[in-house]
């Protein structure tokens, strides 16, 4: 019956070295050619991380008055989680795919939440 118990407390053990929630912003600026193709292309995306281990949250925001201006929010259970993410073929697809259009670099930036 000790198995169980030894179990679960290292599942405990393992969320708590993972860390605090990662956070991550990028901002997408493509040419105003590819501002269709991308919206859709972010839609798909979106759809994808859905099912990615760690996934907890996706935002695609496209700016009010340019409309080829982007915003990415994602928030992963771990660092660990988004690196894995990071790593699936969707998501190297994606970057692929967005590649062709980028009217600058590719801007993303990761963050914690504050306690």
């Amino acid at each position: 019956m000790l198995l169980p118990v030894v179990f679960f407390l290292g599942g405990l053990f393992a969320q708590q070295k993972a860390g605090p929630p990662l956070h991550v912003v990028t901002y997408v600026d493509v040419y105003p050619n590819f501002a269709a193709d991308t919206a859709k292309l972010l839609q798909q995306f979106a759809a994808d991380n859905r099912k990615d281990p760690g996934f907890v949250r996706f935002e695609a925001l496209r700016d009010v008055t340019r409309a080829n201006h982007f915003a990415i929010v994602e928030v992963w259970q771990s660092k660990q989680a988004y690196d894995a993410h990071l790593e699936a073929a969707h998501t190297k697809a994606f970057r692929d795919q967005l590649q062709q259009g980028l009217g600058s670099p590719f801007d993303e930036r990761l963050y914690n939440a504050l306690p």
